[in-house]
This record gives C-alpha cells, structure tokens and sequence, in this order.
C-alpha cells in the first residue's frame, strides 16, 4: 500500500528531542511527497481521533513553527494504554479515526509503556513504527531525551553544591528513572556526586552512613573556612536492603498499572538522621570545627530536593536534537518499507537499523561492571565497594555509538 499520509505522535512523558523527532518525521514525508498531520494527546488523541473535525497539516511553513530544540513535545501527551480503554469496538474505533482523515501510517514516539501500545496497534493491523523516546534510558536501543535529562540532572545537581556548601548541608537529590538507574548515574558522575543510589543495588544504610561521614567530616575539618558538603543523587526507585522499592503506598498507580514511585529522598533523610542522631563523634565533630551550639545546631543538616518535572523541560540536549530527527526520519523510511511494529535503533551512514518494538521495549539496567569502576573512583553506591576487574578488547571498524 502506497502512504499518502501519516499521523505522528508523542505518547508517554514529555523530555528532550521530541520535537526534533516530529520535525524529522515531516521532513522527510514532505522530501517523499508524503504528508504528515499531528494528532494531538498521545493515545487519547487518536481513541478520539474519530470526534476530530481537522488535524494541523505539518507542511513547511507549519512544522517551522516547532523549535526542535525546546524540550516537550508540540503534539501533546498523555499517559492512555489502549487495551484498558473499557470499550469493547476501541480498534474499529481508532481504525475508523485514521480513514476519516485519510492517515495510512502512524510514527509514534514512547517508551516502553508506549512501545507495548505499538505492540498491541500493530497486532490489530494498524501500520506503526516507532521512535524510542524515554529520559529513562531503560530501552534497549538508545532513546531520545536520555542525554537531555543526564544533562540537566548533572547541572542541577552541581549548581546544588553552592547552597549546600555555603550551609555545611548534606543533600539528597532525587531523580525520575522509575526501576533503573540510568540518569541517576550518569547525572552524577557528571555532577561528581559523592554517592549514587541506584534500583539496581539495594541500599545498606549503614555503609552509605559510613562513607558520608568519612566524606563530609574530612571535607569540613580540611577546609580553611571549615565548608563542606556531600551530595548524594537517588533514583526515585530504590530499593530497601530487603529488595523493595522505597516509596508512598498513598502515591497510588498509574494508567498502566505501575506503583507511582514518591518519598525516596525523605525516606534517605530520615536514614541518615536517625544514624547521625546516634552517633556521639558528630557532636564531638561540630564542636571541632566551631558550629556546635547546644539545642540550636548540633548535628549538620540533611535535606532532600525533588526536582520533578524540571529535569524534563527547558532545552533539548544537541545529541537529542540529532537523534529525534535521524529516528523521526527512520521511522517514515521503515513504514514506506512495509515495516510495522518496529523500533528505530539508529540512523547512521545511509544504514537505518531497528528491532521488533517487542523486544526493544524489555527493560534494560544499569551495567554492575560499570557501577564497580566508578566505585574504585571513590563514589559510593549504597554498599560496600565490588573488585573491578576490567577485560580487554581491540575494536575493529566503527564503535556502536556510546549511550
């Protein structure tokens, strides 16, 4: 079937590099005389897509209007899984949707919750291809708006040290990334956090306490004006020394049935406090180094900040900008193959390479190996630190791209 006309749209949360994906798309449907049309709120949108009078038509002078470099997404959002939609004719009426407005094919750009809709989509005959997009990074193929959020994250978090400095504080700073740690990691490093925590490895409080207090007192009693801080990044998703994720049962689920994820940076606070409240060589610290003030201050202050939904506006990253086009326009280029149901890995050197969506969309975690030479640096993860022991290999041609 030739394409005439294809709807893109963004699902899921809002991060870097969508609008570039949406820009590529449209680009490279008008370079095959293909149009392409927006259909606004993710899911909810094309459920609804029937009711719509008109689309916006994204011809050159529309789709100049998009600033590929703001972070959101033009389109619109909206976290809506198909399969729960209680209405038993819900394919016939999305399917009656895409041919009142004569949309042959869909670009769709999600994460995994997104992905296994796609899944579903394509099962049921509607030709769909899809951009990963997630500040998660939890795909299997790279996803845009995973550098944005990195880039973000490790700005906040070093901009953090001034306060946290001029204060003696020790900070928590609580990031998204749901059940990996991805951006947590790769935020701090770059922010050169002092401890990581991570979904992946279980948190020993006390040998997070230990390394904090060797840390945060050495850094003080050293410092000529006795200033210091230590900063920790966490995953919204950590989990207890027992393997449970830390969080606020009231929080309650969301549309596609994952607990909500909320209070991992109290719940770090009140940790360290209750050790630090217990151990006398603190008071016998502050009396050291001059801010010890009996019933007024006499333990150094802990505080956690959620940054939220920050970390996802503001600017796309240019790695992000780069990548939302090269996929937008891989994945117009699989749907004039005849592909559906696929996932754009990468777009490089005239070669587009993809995966079934099924399988791009399996959860992928942050690699022990990697997380143990960062331990040899000196940054803590919540445990005692692991051997590295790193292995060698030459590479041939050309590397896969990092991220």
């Amino acid at each position: 079937m030739a394409i005439k006309r294809i709807g893109v749209i963004t699902s899921g949360g809002d991060c870097g590099g969508l609008n570039a994906v949406i820009k590529g798309a449209a680009g490279m449907a008008a370079a095959n005389g293909i149009e392409t049309v927006v259909i606004p709120n993710g899911y909810a949108g094309l459920y609804n897509l029937v009711e719509f009078n008109s689309l916006v038509t994204l011809n050159e002078a529309r789709a100049d209007l998009i600033d590929a470099n703001l972070a959101g997404s033009e389109a619109g959002h909206s976290r809506v899984k198909i399969k729960k939609i209680k209405d038993e004719n819900k394919y016939q009426r999305i399917k009656d949707g895409l041919t009142k407005h004569g949309i042959d094919a869909l670009v769709i750009s999600g994460g995994d919750d997104t992905g296994s809709v796609i899944v579903d989509l394509a099962s049921q005959g509607i030709p769909c291809v899809h951009a990963p997009k997630t500040m998660d990074l939890d795909l299997q193929p790279y996803s845009v708006g995973g550098d944005s959020a990195v880039n973000r994250t490790a700005t906040l978090v070093a901009e953090l040290k001034t306060t946290a400095n001029s204060h003696n504080r020790v900070m928590v700073f609580e990031v998204f990334g749901r059940y990996v740690g991805h951006t947590a990691l790769r935020g701090g490093v770059a922010a050169e956090a002092d401890a990581i925590l991570i979904p992946e490895i279980p948190v020993d409080f006390d040998a997070l306490y230990t390394h904090m207090k060797r840390v945060y007192c050495r850094r003080v009693e050293t410092s000529d004006v006795k200033a210091g801080t230590y900063i920790i990044v966490a995953s919204e998703g950590i989990k207890s020394a027992e393997g449970e994720h830390i969080t606020d049962d009231s929080a309650g689920v969301d549309a596609f049935g994952h607990k909500k994820l909320a209070g991992a940076g109290k719940y770090i606070r009140t940790e360290l406090e209750a050790r630090m409240k217990k151990d006398p060589e603190m008071k016998e610290f502050m009396k050291r180094v001059g801010s010890f003030i009996e019933g007024v201050l006499e333990l150094p202050e802990i505080r956690e900040v959620q940054p939220g939904h920050i970390v996802r506006s503001g600017h796309s990253s240019a790695i992000d900008v780069n990548f939302g086009k090269q996929a937008g326009a891989a994945a117009v280029s699989l749907l004039m193959a005849g592909m559906s149901g696929v996932t754009v890995v990468d777009n490089e050197g005239g070669k587009i390479r993809y995966m079934k969506t099924a399988d791009a969309i399996k959860q992928r975690f942050v690699d022990l190996n990697t997380v143990a030479m960062y331990e040899t640096l000196g940054i803590c993860f919540g445990r005692a630190p692991q051997a590295y022991s790193p292995q060698m290999s030459e590479v041939s041609g050309t590397p896969d791209r990092a991220m």
